[in-house]
């Protein structure tokens, strides 16, 4: 009999889903945050999944690629074989782990390091892919950022501007940038946030960029139709990435994910399979869509 996953609970195994799961209480000043000054370190991969060469020969951009989500679809993409660029801001260690495992798992790995607020690394990301790799196939629009305040009156103008050049113009960004490339069968996945729907009274500007994701995805979804690539989304509950300490206070880390019908936070690679679903061949009939991982919380799309 196997054995259920476990997570660490201050220092203890506790099996999922038997109490609430929480985290020691921890701050990062840094962000988006460093996944190797975590604790516990968020997992990435679930060590029984199996590939099947569900995406061999393909190959992916993924962005905010070296940690959290994006480092948990990365390492699956790469089990089912699929060559990986990793884009992230500026957390070269955690970059070169995550490389480090999709080479152990057999196939090639480009990291791409560069501010994607602006168009022109936007463009960069996406030429350095196609040069390294001679194509791409899927395009995961995953990087984001946030800014808790307690009212719209404490969000600053330059907050507010970084938080949708990060979240959403850069999707548009790479999007145009990659399109050339990219040929009937492709996939585009833009990753939302149960922000979009439910809202968040302390992130009010993130919230909007992530209902920005939903309807930017929907439109695209449209608008490729007849060229053949799919356009979806995934729409994560509260997981445990670097974000989330370099974003709260060490009290509300805490508690990060207790107040979810499951009783406890994500681990990154439970998003994955979401995104490998939407990349793979069992959604080709899939478009527009937006996949709700969140714990329980039940949500009108």
């Amino acid at each position: 009999m196997k054995q259920p996953l476990v997570y660490p609970y201050y220092g203890q195994k506790t099996v999922c889903n038997e109490q609430p799961i929480a985290f020691p209480p921890q701050h990062q000043d840094r962000k988006p945050g460093l996944e190797s000054l975590m604790n516990p370190r968020p997992i990435s991969e679930n060590p029984e999944l199996r590939g099947s060469g569900k995406l061999k020969g393909k190959v992916a951009l993924i962005t905010g690629g070296d940690s959290g989500i994006g480092k948990a679809a990365a390492i699956a993409f790469a089990k089912e074989g699929a060559d990986v660029a990793i884009a992230y801001l500026n957390e070269v260690s955690d970059a070169e782990v995550t490389q480090r495992r999709i080479e152990e798992l057999g196939q090639r790995c480009l990291r791409i390091e560069g501010d994607l607020r602006f168009k022109q690394n936007c463009t960069a990301a996406v030429e350095h892919t196609v040069a390294t790799f001679g194509k791409l196939d899927i395009l995961v629009n995953n990087h984001g950022i946030n800014f808790p305040q307690k009212s719209i009156l404490d969000i600053s103008e330059e907050q507010l501007y970084l938080t949708f050049q990060t979240n959403i113009l850069s999707y548009f960004f790479l999007t145009q940038a990659a399109l050339p490339h990219m040929k009937r069968g492709a996939s585009i996945i833009n990753t939302a946030s149960i922000t979009a729907y439910r809202g968040n009274v302390e992130l009010i500007d993130y919230s909007s960029t992530k209902g920005a994701v939903v309807s930017f995805t929907r439109a695209l979804a449209l608008s490729l139709a007849d060229s053949g690539i799919r356009v979806n989304s995934v729409s994560p509950g509260p997981t445990w990435t670097p974000l989330i300490p370099s974003s709260f206070s060490a009290e509300e880390v805490s508690i990060f994910g207790t107040d979810t019908p499951l009783k406890r936070a994500a681990q990154p690679y439970e998003l994955a399979g979401a995104y490998l679903y939407l990349a793979g061949p069992e959604s080709s009939f899939v478009t527009g869509a937006c996949i709700h991982v969140n714990g329980g919380d039940m949500i009108t799309s």
